[in-house]
Order: C-alpha cells, then sequence, then structure tokens
C-alpha cells in the first residue's frame, strides 16, 4: 500500500525500474557479497518487477552457491535505507517461516544497506489475476496469519502506529481539495474523513500483518506461496491485509474486493462498520498519493495509485450507498 508502484494501460501491472545492476554498486557491498557468499559472483541477474532504483540481483558463485541481493543507498532515495533496516530486522524475526526468504546477512554502512536473502526459485503471479491465483494467495496468506496469532515478534509496530500518519489521505484532501478530485469524493468529503477517522481502532488486533501486500511482493513456487518485502509488517486484525491488497487485485485484473473478503473468514467474521472505515482510509490513502507529484527515485507510482484509487473508491461507494 505504500507508495512503490506503478502501472501501465489496461489493467495496472508494475513495471521493471530502472535498477542499479550488481557493477554499480560500491566495491565494499560487493566484496562483502561474496565474502558471505565463500566466492565470487560469476553471474548477476536483475529481478524483474518492483518500483526502487535500488539493486535486486540473483546472485550466482562460481561454486554455484544462490542467493538474492538487495541493496539501496540515502541517494537514491532517502527513506529506502531506512524501510531496507527495517525489512532485516523483520525478516529475521520470521526466519524459520517457510513462507518468508531466510536472512543470510545484512549490511549497513551509513549511506547503504544491503539485505542478502536466500534464493527463491520462484515467479511473481501472472497478471491480469486469475480466482485461482487468488485463492492460492488467500490461503497462503490465511495460513501465516495463523502461525503469527498472537504476533510473538518483537519490536512490530501495531497498525495504527505503523499507519497512523498514512491513512489520512480523506482528511488531508478535506482540508485542501486538490483541483482534479473526481465529484463524488468532492461531494463526501467530510463524510469520508469521518468514516476514515476509525479505521485505526477498527483495524487492531493481535495478528502479524504483511500491511503491503501487492502482486510484486509475491513468489509463487511449486509448492507455496513466499512473501516478500517486509518494512511495514506490524500487528493488527488479520483482514486489514486483504483490505489493504484488494484494490491492487482489482486494479490489475482481477475481482472485485468483495470476492476477496468473502473467502477471508476472519473478514466475514468483521463488523461491517469495521471493515468499511479501513476501506474508506486506504481509499483516501491512494486517492489522495494519487494527486501529488512523483517521488524521487523512483518510478512514478502514480498511474497505479489512481487505478487503486478508482477501484477502492467504486467498492466505498458500493458499501455506502452514498450517490
Amino acid at each position: 500500500m505504500t507508495a512503490d508502484a506503478s502501472a501501465g494501460s489496461g489493467s495496472a501491472t508494475a513495471p521493471e525500474s530502472a535498477r542499479a545492476r550488481w557493477e554499480e554498486l560500491p566495491p565494499a557491498l560487493r566484496s562483502w557479497a561474496e565474502q558471505r557468499l565463500g566466492g565470487p559472483v560469476v553471474s548477476a541477474v536483475t529481478a524483474p518487477g518492483g518500483f526502487s532504483v535500488g539493486a535486486a540481483c540473483r546472485l550466482r558463485t562460481r561454486r554455484g552457491r544462490r542467493a538474492f541481493l538487495k541493496a539501496v543507498s540515502t541517494g537514491m532515495n532517502p527513506r529506502s535505507t531506512d524501510l531496507q533496516r527495517r525489512e532485516a530486522h523483520v525478516t529475521r524475526l520470521l526466519e524459520h517461516d517457510p513462507a518468508v526468504p531466510a536472512v543470510l546477512g545484512v549490511y549497513d554502512a551509513g549511506d547503504w544497506a544491503g539485505l542478502l536473502l536466500t534464493e527463491v526459485d520462484g515467479r511473481l503471479p501472472p497478471q491480469p489475476w486469475q480466482p485461482v491465483d487468488l485463492e492460492r494467495v488467500l490461503a497462503a496468506l490465511a495460513a501465516l496469519h495463523d502461525r503469527h496469532t498472537p504476533a510473538p515478534e518483537a519490536g512490530l509496530p501495531g497498525v495504527g502506529a505503523a499507519y497512523g500518519d498514512v491513512l489520512t489521505g480523506w482528511r488531508r484532501l478535506a482540508a485542501q481539495p486538490p483541483p482534479g478530485l473526481d465529484a463524488w469524493s468532492r461531494r463526501h468529503l467530510d463524510r469520508l474523513a469521518e468514516v476514515e477517522a476509525g479505521w485505526a481502532g477498527a483495524a487492531a488486533g493481535g495478528t502479524l500483518l504483511h500491511g503491503d501486500l501487492r502482486a510484486d511482493n509475491l513468489l509463487f513456487t511449486a509448492d507455496r506461496v513466499v512473501f516478500l518485502d517486509w518494512p511495514w509488517a506490524c500487528v493488527g486484525a488479520a483482514w486489514f491485509d486483504v483490505v489493504a491488497f484488494a484494490p491492487s487485485v482489482a486494479a490489475q485484473g482481477g475481482p472485485d474486493p468483495d470476492w476477496l473478503l468473502a473467502r477471508t473468514p476472519q473478514a466475514r467474521a468483521a463488523a461491517p462498520e469495521a471493515v468499511t472505515a479501513v476501506a474508506a482510509a486506504v481509499a483516501g490513502y491512494f486517492t489522495e498519493q494519487a494527486s501529488r507529484p512523483a517521488p524521487a527515485g523512483l518510478r512514478n507510482p502514480r498511474t497505479f495509485q489512481d487505478a487503486q484509487a478508482r477501484a477502492a473508491r467504486s467498492w466505498l461507494r458500493h458499501r455506502t450507498g452514498w450517490t
């Protein structure tokens, strides 16, 4: 649900970023990776997808050892190194979970941060989304949530603390509506801001949440779904992950959000007004983000955010009945 996304025409898809290549990384970082892997790297293939300009390389050493390296610098994006440190912390906490890559090493040189992971022999979910693939993701996500309820991981914030400054889009829009805001949103700004304000209490809970599920944060292997990119992990109601994931599914050619919620037992059991509050917060986030200029150091995410905003607003309009 963060700003690291983009889209093409038709169903929204994540493009390949102009990522830093292995050869462009600082010599000290490359030397560190080779030491961790026990030999020189002879092959480095940049992974497709994603939105950061940081490196994302599948590495192979002369002796055949394989790994996956992520590396970013403050020069690429001021927040990227902090997010990488957070991801390293969370991934280490989850290193024994079969749905999360294991950490082989963490590099931190202040202005550069690197994360060396086990390579996952998998593929991104095919696009546009198909029901059979989504059912596979939902089943794997439910199993992940079950394994981490109550969340035993130390140092993870509650969902309200993690996203408290993020999911305030309607309130910001109500304070200063942009010229291009759609008519439905403009008519209901005050009501939307009021509903949005209750999202954190509605989403409170004791389950480990990924916090940023999208197609590009998932890999399908022969026998499992692997969840990638964990800097936004937090603790809350299990159904929050599905509500936050749903607009991207609709934007990428998949079923509407209610289809996903109908296949999520925790969402079916949740109070409808609680789900609506979180759906409003998600819709407000994407609507407000899509109105901003492109962020520095990332491929322009605004097209994909606008596609998600449109899907989320359509869902919210259906849930509220507001015309």
